[in-house]
């Protein structure tokens, strides 16, 4: 199977408050993946903390989880604020034996379609690692238009996925858009509360948060949902719907830095300035994870 179709799993990167990647802890939260029957792993994504750790780290991150997940492929996060940061950050990923590079086009400054086109350009330019269109508007403040997708796909030939976020329409329409601008592309959706629906419209990936925790029900969600079973697909998302309710409230990265320390998988923490649930909200987690 492509590195991008199927389960992506993107976990949590546990380290300590200095930023420093804690080796056991993270090997041991790729194994519960790998076990668990994921088709590949998004290290480094947003649930992974990509943007507060340093290059070094980064790069630490990497290497343990190609060292990990032997017959698991790892798609590594390589978005940053510069140009040159981000091609040195796609060089080391590649080094280390990622199978794809997922680019977001983070700015403090908002960017332009040009300035984007040109970023990833320049990041491929580093190295031929299939690379993820990392769409995340909510993070980014930009938004990759079918027309840019099909722009960038038609001039860099290392492109090969997209990372799309919920639409607020119709998600069947939202994905024929998509997939009519960019048809050598494999689409995926992120937002975990509406992936079954993009899976059984067709889409070719789920790139789930709580996939990074609870692989084995996902995984058996999105089996059932890429052969069309959509009785089963709905019965395993309903078992999910109280974390729904969770990410919803507190986001995704939060609940599963709780869920991780709720299952003794690790005492890491959120990055500061990101603070751990704890109260009402911490109680609500535990409660919707009894069952998964």
């Amino acid at each position: 199977m492509s590195p991008f179709a199927g389960l992506s799993a993107f976990p949590i990167t546990p380290a300590t408050p200095d930023g420093r990647v804690i080796a056991a802890d993270l090997r041991g939260v790729l194994q519960r993946i790998a076990e668990g029957g994921a088709d590949s792993v998004g290290l480094l994504g947003s649930t992974g903390t990509y943007m507060f750790l340093d290059r070094d780290e980064r790069r630490r991150a990497v290497a343990i989880a190609v060292e990990t997940l032997t017959s698991t492929p790892v798609i590594v996060g390589v978005g940053a604020l510069r140009t040159d940061e981000a091609q040195r950050l796609a060089k080391d990923a590649a080094a280390e034996g990622a199978a794809g590079l997922l680019l977001a086009p983070v700015s403090y400054t908002p960017l332009t379609e040009e300035e984007v086109f040109r970023h990833f350009t320049a990041v491929a330019e580093a190295t031929d690692t299939p690379i993820v269109i990392y769409n995340n508007p909510s993070t980014t403040n930009f938004t990759f238009r079918p027309a840019l997708v099909a722009r960038l796909a038609d001039a860099i030939p290392s492109i090969a996925a997209i990372k799309l976020p919920l639409p607020k329409g119709d998600i069947a329409e939202d994905l024929k858009s998509y997939r009519e601008a960019a048809p050598r592309l494999a689409i995926g959706y992120s937002g975990d509360w509406g992936c079954k629906d993009g899976l059984l419209a067709g889409a070719d990936a789920w790139f789930s948060v709580a996939g990074g925790m609870f692989t084995p029900r996902a995984a058996a969600l999105t089996a059932a949902a890429l052969r069309g079973d959509r009785v089963e697909a709905d019965r395993l998302d309903a078992d999910f719907a109280p974390l729904w309710q969770v990410f919803k409230l507190t986001g995704g990265m939060r609940a599963m830095y709780a869920a991780a320390n709720h299952l003794g998988l690790t005492a890491a923490r959120p990055p500061l300035p990101v603070l751990p649930l704890d109260g009402a909200m911490r109680a609500k987690l535990v409660g919707a994870i009894a069952g998964l």
